[in-house]
């Protein structure tokens, strides 16, 4: 039924299909991409007025993080700090990161045996929950030049339930 000429011709046509379907994907990149990759910085072409006032328009916030803090679930916060365990312990030891055991109102850059990227000591003195939040949120926002890739935690509630679990291992 089938020789070694027809289950050639097969999967022949089977890699031919999947050629024509990445330079396809290829070629629609290139053409149809936004990204700022060929012809340097893009501008907004127009301007749809809407009659409202951006610029002292601020986004309604929520409650403010101290508020939040004190109503922080400790055991989400255990959940939530799994994400950190790739990098930071809490038996006091370093990893890849600090190790993170007392880390609430320590002084920034006091780990004694790890090697530090300097640009912590420029935004902040101490790690106050205040601190800790604002670098959770947003590590390279916070402290630009830092060697910690992680993205951030989002949601103010799961940085608040972090820092509350971290307390609660200090005391």
């Amino acid at each position: 039924m089938f020789d070694t000429m027809t289950l050639t011709k097969i999967g022949g046509a089977f890699c031919g299909s999947l050629l024509v379907f990445l330079l396809g994907n290829w070629v629609a990149e290139e053409l149809y991409s936004t990204g700022g990759g060929h012809g340097g910085e893009h501008a907004q072409a127009y301007v749809i007025e809407t009659g409202e006032d951006d610029s002292g328009a601020a986004e309604e916030e929520g409650p403010d993080f101290a508020t939040v803090l004190a109503s922080a679930d400790v055991e989400s916060g255990a959940r939530v700090f799994g994400k950190c365990k790739a990098c930071h312990k809490i038996d006091g030891s370093n990893a890849t990161g600090p190790h993170l055991d007392g880390v609430v109102n320590r002084a920034v850059g006091s780990v004694d045996g790890f090697a530090y990227s300097g640009a912590m000591a420029a935004v902040a003195e101490t790690w106050t929950p205040e601190n800790l939040n604002g670098f959770l949120e947003n590590p390279r926002g916070f402290a630009n030049g830092t060697k910690m890739t992680f993205s951030g935690l989002r949601k103010v509630e799961d940085r608040a339930d972090v820092i509350a679990y971290l307390q609660s291992i200090t005391e």
